[in-house]
């Protein structure tokens, strides 16, 4: 009975090949799926390592962001996803991560809106196992001044120093606040650790002339999505 090869980059012509049309066309010019497959290198039996990229970003709803959030473990649930394979994956979409936190704090950053927080903030604090608080410093006009990691702690909870928030916001010279945390178990409903925490930062804010305006919470849901929770959209800051 004849086996069946894994079909690799090799396989295919020369003007079809991914790793060849990004040194010749460059890599903006690669689909989603044929940038997987560079770092796939094989596909499976039956498929080629297009197909295979294709059907490992499908399970990610079409979403790198999504993908990026599958850890170790789910990786190798996929047909011949091997531990070297997973690894690469896991190492280059961290990188896409870094460079995106990097690019976000040299570039002139507006925050105007809730969205625009879980935009800026969510890839420090988006994948990782402890809850993490921080905190982002704008003038009067939204522009971004830098952020800072307040406090990391367990899987539940993290202490806040509001002394540190704010002198950081001073040091900065900060007129508006944002923070964010995340919830690691999935869930996006306020603690009441949560309210209380925002409503005093909110007041200490008050009292030295830095208006907190928004606090998110940030949470991936049980289909690898983050998304997030205002207090300021629903009414509470």
């Amino acid at each position: 009975m004849e086996t069946k090869k894994n079909i690799t980059l090799k396989d295919w012509s020369e003007k079809d090949k991914p790793r060849e049309r990004l040194l010749s066309q460059g890599a903006k010019q690669l689909t989603d799926a044929e940038l997987l497959a560079i770092l796939m290198r094989t596909g499976v039996p039956g498929k080629n390592v297009v197909e295979a990229a294709k059907e490992l970003l499908a399970s990610a709803d079409n979403s790198l962001v999504t993908l990026s959030l599958f850890d170790y473990s789910r990786l190798r649930t996929f047909k011949g996803m091997a531990a070297a394979k997973a690894a690469t994956l896991m190492a280059a979409l961290e990188i896409g991560w870094r460079l995106h936190g990097e690019t976000n704090t040299r570039r002139e950053t507006l925050i105007t809106n809730s969205d625009d927080l879980f935009k800026y903030i969510h890839p420090m604090i988006v994948n990782i196992d402890h809850e993490e608080f921080w905190a982002v410093y704008m003038n009067n006009r939204n522009k971004v001044l830098g952020c800072q990691r307040i406090s990391a702690g367990g899987q539940t909870e993290t202490n806040v120093d509001p002394r540190m928030l704010f002198r950081g916001a001073l040091e900065a010279k900060a007129t508006t606040v944002a923070v964010a945390h995340n919830h690691p178990s999935g869930t996006l409903k306020p603690s009441s650790n949560d309210r209380a925490l925002t409503t005093r930062l909110s007041e200490a804010g008050n009292i030295l002339g830095i208006k907190l305006t928004e606090h998110i919470i940030v949470a991936v849901g049980p289909g690898g999505r983050a998304d997030y929770y205002s207090f300021h959209d629903n009414g509470m800051l």
